[in-house]
């Protein structure tokens, strides 16, 4: 019985219309756009604005552009998974909202929660159930509003981030295309390092919380950095010795796009040629959970069928890994 394998068979992204840059970011904190684009790579970012306005639209955009491109009817999507940190509410899930707002009647859904690497864990658990053979269309979804708990007075984590959202179609492949292998992931010793303190059970909203600004991400940059740049690296190094592959192997890195540092780190450590690196951090910055999925919108005309691509992510908590998998077309249009 020949293996089922889950390949992603199309692509779509949504970015919010507003530009927040970095020259504007000069005149909101201490810092200049030759500091944030050395260190980061960073020019400008996409901010949704908007009263009431949450990840679930762009999420809901990104989706809708998805259906019609592949022109399928969002009754035959069987599964949505969202990966977000930040959902429209604590309940119901930001999948049901989107499941609702498309119109897929037939599908179920919920969120998942891993930060930056949170499309991973997503796009390999939605595998699982074309896999099995429970489900034949699946929609994988990242998205993140990460401007509402950024705290725009702290000059650390505002230049950092973004909001934008990507989604992928996952269907059963004849060929044994799509994803091959992965190895995901977890340290909770991490948590110090990169968290948002209030808001959950833990600590639940109340005048102290707002008032000590807990509602917002906390970040220590150098000790975050450091665990990116080993995280991501060794990951993947582990992924292609795994399955006896070097760097000339492989056609392109899809890395999570939270600094260009950390994602040259990782090319290097798996000696990958410059020209096989994507990035378009330049102009999103960081968008959590959606990275990934823009990045492949963005480059979805550069992939040929049967092309060796390597997804790889870090994110707070600690949570990391990486994807190797085989493309499994080649694209017309975007």
């Amino acid at each position: 019985m020949k293996k089922i394998t889950a390949s992603i068979t199309g692509v779509a992204g949504y970015i919010p219309d507003y530009i927040l840059s970095n020259k504007e970011l000069e005149k909101m904190v201490d810092t200049t756009d030759e500091w944030i684009l050395s260190r980061t790579g960073i020019s400008e970012r996409r901010i949704l604005k908007g009263e009431g306005q949450g990840t679930s639209v762009m999420c809901i955009e990104a989706v809708n552009r998805l259906l019609d491109k592949k022109k399928i009817s969002p009754l035959d999507i069987d599964l949505i998974i969202v990966a977000t940190v930040t959902p429209d509410y604590e309940f119901p899930s930001t999948s049901n909202i989107v499941c609702d707002k498309v119109g897929a009647k037939n599908a179920w859904g919920y969120d998942l929660s891993a930060a930056c690497s949170g499309f991973l864990f997503a796009l390999t658990t939605g595998a699982q159930f074309i896999e099995t053979g429970r489900c034949k269309k699946v929609i994988i979804v990242g998205g993140d509003k990460m401007s509402s708990i950024i705290d725009y007075t702290d000059r650390s984590t505002c230049i950092i981030f973004g909001d934008g959202a990507g989604a992928v179609l996952l269907e059963p492949d004849p060929e044994e295309l799509g994803i091959q292998d992965f190895i995901l992931k977890t340290d909770g010793a991490g948590i110090k390092h990169l968290y948002m303190k209030a808001g959950g059970s833990a600590y639940p909203s109340c005048r102290e919380t707002v008032d000590k600004r807990e509602h917002f991400v906390y970040q220590e940059g150098q000790a975050v950095f450091k665990s990116a740049v080993k995280g991501m690296a060794d990951v993947s190094a582990e992924l292609l010795e795994k399955n006896k592959l070097t760097g000339a192997d492989i056609q392109w890195l899809v890395a999570h796009q939270a600094n260009k540092r950390i994602i040259e780190a990782t090319a290097e450590r798996i000696q990958l040629a410059p020209e096989k690196v994507l990035m378009n951090i330049q102009r999103y910055g960081n968008t959590t959970a959606g990275t990934i999925p823009l990045l492949m919108w963005d480059y979805e005309q550069k992939f040929k069928k049967g092309d060796n691509i390597v997804i790889s992510a870090f994110g707070g908590g600690f949570t990391w890994g990486a994807i190797y998998l085989k493309w499994a077309y080649n694209s017309q249009n975007k």
